[in-house]
């Protein structure tokens, strides 16, 4: 940004603040002016300047934009334009002033169970969307739609209580170009068909939102795990607790609508979203669970009003008084190549296996453990710039160990602190999330897209020469971190 006054120029938008960063691109709330004094807030989707000449994930964006302007409806966020400025691309699209329901959800924990008449208002107005999207035809042709991304971050909330669903980045449709084949999205609410990589249809992402419907109603989460594969396995088994056994009001007939929609075998499943939205619209009749677009934006209002609780003084207190430790993260995923590549010569678990002893002669200890995902840290007794040096070359050796197996590897190192707790050894409570484990998972997952080990720059003047810098990245609201690459 220039300054604090004066908004950035991009084309012929003013960039009035980022709203956030993607894996794909950054998002920003901006501004559209024209004659006579109109001017008009919208929201710019730009590629991130990493991915800019990745022609893969390119494709990806320009999909979304050509998908999306297809499908004009109420609950869909709308794009306004495709285009480009000094070689970065950009989406416009319509800005929803409001709240994404991850956040309205975990905002709104303080103040009880989410209540079942807006979980499925809600759900029913993304049906609305999905019904169109799924039965949406471009020239006389079915564009076959399935949005692939089902999630609480893709549903958007206005405080006028408007529902929208958004990105549809990862969807796909009979207009899309390239392997269709290739996993994307958000593990914890794909479908056992996406986790497998089989054909989808709409009844997967029927599937995604009876997930997001659940954790609305439980207030807790399906099938996440602490790592990748075994989020994965649970996926593919779907196995569903009973909602009973979380909120004993939820009736049979909600508890049964649920189980039919998380059925593992997609023909037990509801048909469609019209058939599901049905299905959903007789529960609230019958059950008189009714709620309307002005229930929701009071919901609203009252979520941000309230007043955050404070965490008791005694452990505030009991935090301060465990002194900040010296640590270096590793976060690594092992991941096929593409099909058109030799087959890997190895498993992933006879991989991981040969993992475990370079890390043990390293003096890494491996904090979690997955088939092909590891997250390794060194805790800093003495020696830190040593430290350091050492937990790169056993990034390098685990890069090239795994390169020979036939695999590719992503891998994020991120030196920092942590205040370790005594009796388990390990941080409190949202550690996995937190400093330099998120910071390593965060560069794991960008060193997706160049196979090389990224490293920050505090790590980078550890290292005596071998590194190269990346460029200033933006990481999370409007803060940026200098990477550099290593080998």
């Amino acid at each position: 940004m220039p300054s604090d006054t004066e908004p950035e120029v991009f084309g012929q938008y003013h960039i009035l603040e980022k709203i956030a960063t993607g894996g794909m691109a950054d998002v920003y709330r901006a501004r559209l002016e024209g004659a006579m004094g109109f001017e008009k807030i919208l929201v710019i989707k730009r590629i991130l300047d990493t991915l800019a000449k990745d022609e893969e994930f390119k494709e990806l964006f320009q999909s979304e934009a050509r998908i999306a302007a297809l499908l004009s409806h109420v609950n869909i966020v709308q794009v306004f334009e495709l285009g480009e400025v000094n070689g970065s691309l950009y989406i416009a699209m319509e800005h929803v002033n409001g709240i994404d329901l991850a956040r309205l959800a975990s905002r709104a924990r303080p103040m009880g169970e989410f209540p079942v008449s807006l979980a499925l208002f809600i759900v029913g107005e993304v049906l609305r969307a999905l019904q169109f999207a799924h039965t949406a035809e471009h020239e006389g042709k079915p564009l076959h739609v399935v949005h692939c991304d089902i999630s609480p971050q893709n549903v958007l909330l206005s405080h006028a209580g408007e529902v929208k669903l958004t990105d549809f980045g990862i969807s796909r449709a009979a207009i899309q170009k390239g392997d269709q084949d290739v996993i994307r999205g958000k593990y914890a609410y794909m479908s056992p068909e996406q986790v497998e990589a089989r054909p989808l249809d709409g009844r997967s992402d029927l599937f995604s939102l009876g997930i997001v419907l659940y954790e609305l109603l439980t207030g807790r989460r399906l099938f996440k795990a602490r790592s990748r594969d075994e989020t994965l396995a649970r996926v593919r088994r779907a196995e569903v607790p009973s909602p009973r056994g979380f909120r004993p009001e939820i009736s049979e007939d909600l508890e049964e609508f649920l189980l039919k929609t998380l059925a593992r075998t997609r023909e037990d499943r509801w048909a469609n979203a019209s058939e599901m939205n049905d299905a959903i619209a007789q529960l609230i009749v019958r059950e008189g669970h009714r709620a309307t677009n002005n229930d929701l934006a009071a919901y609203l209002r009252e979520v941000s009003e309230q007043i955050p609780t404070a965490a008791p003084r005694d452990s505030q207190a009991s935090r301060r008084t465990l002194a900040p430790t010296p640590i270096v993260v590793v976060a690594m995923e092992a991941s096929p190549p593409p099909r058109s590549l030799a087959t890997p010569q190895v498993t992933l678990a006879a991989l991981s296996n040969e993992w475990t002893g370079i890390i043990a002669e390293a003096d890494g200890e491996i904090w979690e453990r997955g088939e092909g995902a590891f997250l390794v840290c060194w805790t800093v007794s003495s020696g830190f710039r040593e430290t350091v040096a050492r937990a790169v070359r056993t990034a390098l050796a685990l890069r090239r160990c795994t390169i020979q197996a036939g695999y590719r590897l992503s891998v994020g190192v991120a030196p920092g602190v942590a205040r370790i707790q005594p009796d388990t050894h390990r941080p409190g409570d949202g550690w996995e999330l937190a400093g330099p484990f998120y910071l390593a998972r965060w560069m794991m997952n960008l060193s997706a897209h160049r196979s090389r080990v990224l490293l920050t720059e505090v790590g980078a003047r550890q290292v005596e020469g071998g590194t190269s810098a990346l460029g200033r990245i933006p990481i999370q609201g409007n803060k940026y971190i200098n990477l550099y690459e290593v080998g």
